[in-house]
């Protein structure tokens, strides 16, 4: 049995920060850094400068506070969903809490603000309500999500033109 056609889905996509470093790797690089840095200490105990064995200490903690702020910052997301009767837009914060814009397609606009090459805006905007779309995203990809959010409103739209 088919679904019906008020459920079906034109437009589908979760938007996530890119994070070049996976997990695995923050592990490693940490292991590589707290190692040297321990070795680093011992050689300046075995010189008699142990006032400075705390720093660094010191320099690893720093990283990888660094490392966690960013990987805490990576659990934001956003959710685009267009279906027969809507485009919606979730957005998570790094917190969890959640919020949700519904649009009707048929007046909804997708506004690409570029101000130069490596710089843009992107929002969903109907009725003087404009909300900002992938700001954490870079401004190609954020090209990318217009230009695929825009043609699957052009395939919504198709059905409605024919009437």
């Amino acid at each position: 049995m088919s679904e019906p056609e008020s459920s079906a889905v034109y437009y589908d996509a979760e938007l996530r920060p890119h994070r070049s470093l996976p997990l695995n790797g923050f592990f490693w690089v940490m292991a590589l850094l707290g190692g040297a840095s321990f070795c680093i200490g011992v050689g300046f105990i075995l010189r008699g400068a142990w006032p400075v064995t705390p720093f660094c200490g010191l320099d690893v903690a720093l990283v990888y506070g660094a490392f966690r702020l960013s990987y805490r910052g990576a659990r934001q997301h956003e959710r685009l969903t267009l279906t027969r009767d809507s485009l919606t837009l979730e957005r998570v914060d790094v917190y969890g809490a959640r919020q949700e814009w519904r649009f009707q397609p048929f007046w909804a606009r997708i506004v690409l603000e570029e101000a130069d090459a490596d710089r843009n805006r992107l929002y969903l905007a109907s009725h003087g309500r404009r909300v900002p779309v992938g700001t954490f995203l870079a401004a190609g990809e954020r090209r990318k999500v217009a230009a695929t959010l825009r043609a699957a409103l052009a395939r919504w739209r198709e059905p409605v033109a024919e009437r």
